[in-house]
């Protein structure tokens, strides 16, 4: 399997932008390693996702043009918080181990899950954060990223924080 060198880049500027999370820990406090990708569909591929989170709406994404897809395993240590991001196309998160909560910038909600359960983060515009709330146990999640871009990290670190005063980042 060959890896692309711009997504290897990208991959490890993924971990170093994440990593920039509150409290010194001995261990990283994520760390993302590619499992698989990015591999392109060789047909053509659209894809619709309905997601209607318990205490929301229906969102629909429509991608047109999957492309390419990617799978991570992320590793969460013990109260470890993902900075305020986005991606270029839906995640969709299998937990595997331990306890995860995802948080939308849009509504501040923190949305617990655990190991079995899995959820859809529906990329694009949707800012939002996640975290391990434990304090002793590990997190690990798989995700399978859609619509990856060359040339661009999985997620994007860089976007606008909401306004601290309405959502500020959790502190498990």
């Amino acid at each position: 399997m060959r890896i692309s060198p711009v997504l290897t880049v990208s991959v490890a500027v993924l971990a170093a932008s994440i990593c920039a999370v509150r409290g010194a820990m001995a261990q990283q406090p994520l760390l993302v390693e590619l499992i698989a990708g990015p591999a392109e569909f060789t047909d053509d591929v659209a894809i619709q996702v309905r997601n209607k989170f318990y205490d929301r709406g229906n969102d629909v994404l429509n991608l047109r043009d999957a492309s390419k897809i990617a799978v991570a395993k992320i590793t969460i240590q013990p109260k470890a918080v993902f900075p305020w991001h986005t991606h270029p196309g839906p995640v969709l998160i299998n937990v595997v181990e331990g306890n995860f909560i995802y948080v939308l910038a849009a509504d501040c909600v923190q949305r617990w899950y655990t190991n079995g359960q899995a959820l859809i983060d529906a990329g694009f515009d949707n800012v939002h954060t996640a975290f391990n709330p434990s304090a002793t146990e590990e997190t690990v999640v798989i995700a399978t990223f859609l619509n990856v871009i060359d040339g661009q990290p999985l997620t994007d670190t860089n976007v606008q924080a909401p306004d601290p005063n309405f959502c500020p980042l959790p502190t498990p």
